[in-house]
């Protein structure tokens, strides 16, 4: 098999970790890449703690599961960090990607993880451009940029049309989405 590219999301009910992980699964699609995107469902409330999954490969893929073993984890609600293993799993040559207004260090400290850990303040993101706490439009264009899954450019003009679609009877938040994109993609913090 190709190279394949394994994601996690943990998140919480209503924060739009599932719809993140369709959405990458769709751009990645379009692109020509062999995807899987699925939630694992348990008792479905707001506020109950998520987790979605993505599959990208180059090739056919065959494995139907759960993911035990990412290459990247996504963590939707840092209060995640302390009730759930988020790290399980995770390659050594993995990366986290945590939504939080604290510094990837800090971030290393409180997971103890010894990996590449990535921060991204979708909260402020959403709320500046969007108006509302929707930290999954920020979160998916970080994915995309610290994962290199797809070119980004290629990621910026699909992710427009899929946001033309999916708001075709609210067109003025397309715009408003495109800049929390943008602005996620420049605002993500890593460390090696």
């Amino acid at each position: 098999m190709g190279k394949l590219v394994e994601i996690r999301w943990h998140g919480r009910g209503g924060q739009g970790a599932k719809t993140a992980s369709l959405l990458l699964a769709e751009v990645a699609f379009n692109t020509g890449k062999y995807i899987q995107g699925f939630p694992e469902y348990g008792p479905e409330r707001m506020g109950a703690p998520i987790t979605a999954y993505n599959r990208i490969s180059d090739d056919p893929i065959s494995i139907h599961s759960n993911i035990y073993e990412p290459d990247y984890v996504v963590v939707v609600d840092e209060t995640l960090i302390k009730s759930v293993p988020v790290t399980a799993g995770l390659k050594e040559n993995g990366a986290v990607i945590v939504n939080t207004a604290k510094s990837p260090e800090e971030i290393k400290k409180e997971l103890n993880y010894n990996g590449k850990v990535y921060t991204i303040d979708a909260r402020k993101i959403s709320e500046e451009t969007l108006g509302a706490y929707f930290p999954n439009t920020p979160m998916l264009a970080a994915v995309v940029k610290i994962t290199e899954v797809i070119p980004v450019d290629v990621f910026l003009n699909d992710i427009e049309a899929s946001f033309k679609h999916k708001f075709a009877n609210k067109p003025q938040v397309v715009p408003k989405n495109m800049e929390a994109v943008k602005r996620a993609l420049e605002e993500v913090k890593g460390n090696e």
